[in-house]
C-alpha cells in the first residue's frame, strides 16, 4: 500500500513539474513576440541638453575706462588686468535689488591707488611751488621795474640840470636818459616774458595735476564697485566659460567678458541642446520636441526649436563639431531651475500610416538581405524603409497585425521562406 501511495506522489510531483514547465513556457513565449503596427511613425533626433533662461540679467564686474587719463599705455594695462572673485553667494541664492553677491579682490588695484596717490601728491606740491616760485619772482622783477622808473626820473633831471653845463656835459646826460630809458623797456618787456612762461608753466603742472587727480578719482570710483550688488531681484546662477567650469570664489574674469553670474527670468526656460554635425542637416526652426527633466522624472514638456547655430564647436570629449540648438519650453513651471538636465526628443518627421516593427526584430544574412521570423513558423523577407530609435518601417512584406519574434526562434531552419521576389528590389535599391 505504501509503494501505492509513494508512486502516486512521484507521479503527481512529475505532471507538476509538466505543467508548470509549459505554464512558464508559455508565458515566455507571449513575450518573444512583437505585434506589426499600423498608424503615425514619428522620425526624432534625441540628444540631452540643460535648462536656461531665456532672458536674464548680468550681474558683472567694474568697467575701467583710464584710457584718457593715464599716462601713454597706463589706462590701457590697467583696463586689461583680469579681476578675481574673492567671495560670492552660493548659487541659487534668493536675493533682493541691492543685495550683496561678490567681492572682488582689491589688492592690485590698491597697490596702483597707493602709487598714483603719491604721484597726484608730487603733482600738487610742483604746483604749489611753481605758483610761490612764480609769486617771488614776479614781485622781484616789478620792484626792479619801479627801481628803473626812478632811475629814469633821475636822468631826466640830471639832463634838465645841465642845460647850462657844457655840450659834452649835455651829451652825457642825454646818453644817459636813453640808457635808463632802454633798460626799463627790457625790463618790462622781461617781465612781461617770464609772466607769460611761468603761465604756461604753472598751467602745465596744474593739467598734470588735474590729470593725476581724475586718475586717483577713477581709480577709487572703480575700487568703489569691487563689492558687487544685485542689479535686480532673482535667482543667483554662477555664469559658466566657454569650457563649461562655473566661476565662482578664485575664478577670474577678463576685461572683455566682465560677467560674474546672472539672475535669470525663469517664467521663460530654453533647453539647451548640442546635435552632431551628422543629424544638424535634419533639424529645422520650428520642429516640435518632446522634453523630460531629470529632477521630475514622469513629468513631460513641449516645446519648439527655434534658433540653429551656424557655426559648429569642439566640444571636450567629442569627437566631432556640435551644433547649438535652443529649444523654448512652452508655457512656464515655477519648478524649472537653470542647469537642470533634459532630455530631448526632437521630431524631425511623420509619416501616416506607416507600417513599423521593432529594430530588433530584423534580421540579416551574409548576403545582407533583411527578414523577420513569423509565429506562423515563416521567414519573411522585407523591405525597410526609414526608421527611428526604436522602430523600423516596412514597405514591403508583412501586413498589420502578423506577430513576429523579437529574437531568433530556436530552429529558424525549420521555417519557410516567404518574400523572395523581394530580393530583386532589395538589390537594386542597393
Amino acid at each position: 500500500m505504501r509503494r501505492i501511495l509513494a508512486f502516486g506522489f512521484v507521479a503527481l510531483a512529475i505532471l507538476a513539474l509538466i505543467f508548470f514547465n509549459k505554464m512558464t513556457s508559455g508565458k515566455s513565449n507571449i513575450h518573444t513576440y512583437a505585434e506589426v503596427r499600423k498608424g503615425l511613425f514619428e522620425i526624432a533626433v534625441t540628444n540631452s541638453g540643460e535648462l536656461i533662461a531665456e532672458r536674464s540679467i548680468d550681474i558683472k564686474g567694474p568697467e575701467i575706462t583710464m584710457g584718457s587719463n593715464g599716462g601713454p599705455g597706463r589706462g590701457f594695462h590697467m583696463h586689461a588686468m583680469d579681476l578675481k572673485i574673492q567671495d560670492i553667494v552660493p548659487e541659487g541664492t534668493l536675493v533682493r535689488k541691492g543685495d550683496y553677491i561678490a567681492q572682488l579682490d582689491r589688492s592690485s588695484y590698491s597697490n596702483i591707488l597707493k602709487d598714483e596717490l603719491e604721484n597726484l601728491k608730487t603733482y600738487q606740491n610742483n604746483v604749489d611751488m611753481k605758483i610761490l616760485d612764480t609769486a617771488v619772482m614776479l614781485t622781484d622783477q616789478r620792484d626792479n621795474i619801479r627801481n628803473q622808473r626812478f632811475a629814469v626820473e633821475e636822468a631826466a633831471i640830471a639832463l634838465e640840470q645841465s642845460k647850462y653845463e657844457p655840450p659834452a656835459t649835455i651829451r652825457q646826460a642825454e646818453i644817459n636818459l636813453d640808457k635808463e630809458k632802454r633798460t626799463l623797456e627790457q625790463k618790462i618787456k622781461g617781465y612781461s616774458l617770464y609772466e607769460s612762461q611761468s603761465k604756461a608753466d604753472l598751467g602745465h603742472n596744474k593739467m598734470l595735476l588735474n590729470r593725476e587727480t581724475r586718475l586717483v578719482e577713477d581709480l577709487q570710483e572703480f575700487l568703489s564697485k569691487f563689492t558687487i550688488i544685485a542689479p535686480a531681484s532673482g535667482m543667483v546662477i554662477y555664469k559658466k566659460d566657454r569650457n563649461g567650469t562655473k566661476r565662482k570664489a578664485g575664478s577670474t574674469i577678463n576685461p572683455f567678458d566682465r560677467v560674474i553670474a546672472t539672475l535669470p527670468d525663469l517664467s521663460s526656460m530654453i533647453s539647451q541642446v548640442y546635435i552632431n554635425e551628422i543629424e544638424i542637416s535634419k533639424v529645422k526652426v520650428g520642429q516640435r520636441v518632446t522634453i523630460s527633466v531629470d529632477a521630475f522624472p514622469g513629468k513631460v514638456y513641449y516645446g519648439t526649436l527655434f534658433t540653429i547655430a551656424n557655426i559648429g564647436e569642439q566640444l571636450p570629449n567629442s569627437d566631432s563639431k556640435m551644433f547649438e540648438v535652443d529649444i523654448k519650453i512652452d508655457g512656464s513651471d515655477p519648478a524649472l531651475r537653470p542647469s537642470m538636465t533634459t532630455g530631448n526628443r526632437i521630431i524631425v518627421k511623420t509619416i501616416n500610416d506607416a507600417v513599423f516593427i521593432p529594430t530588433e526584430c530584423v534580421q540579416t544574412g551574409s548576403d545582407s538581405i533583411p527578414y523577420v521570423y513569423g509565429k506562423n513558423k515563416t521567414k519573411d523577407i522585407v523591405i525597410l524603409g526609414e526608421s527611428n530609435d526604436k522602430n523600423v518601417i516596412v514597405d514591403k512584406g508583412l501586413e498589420p497585425g502578423a506577430l513576429i519574434y523579437i529574437t531568433p526562434p530556436e530552429n529558424p531552419e525549420k521555417f519557410r521562406l516567404t518574400g523572395e521576389d523581394l530580393i530583386p528590389l532589395i538589390r537594386h535599391h542597393k
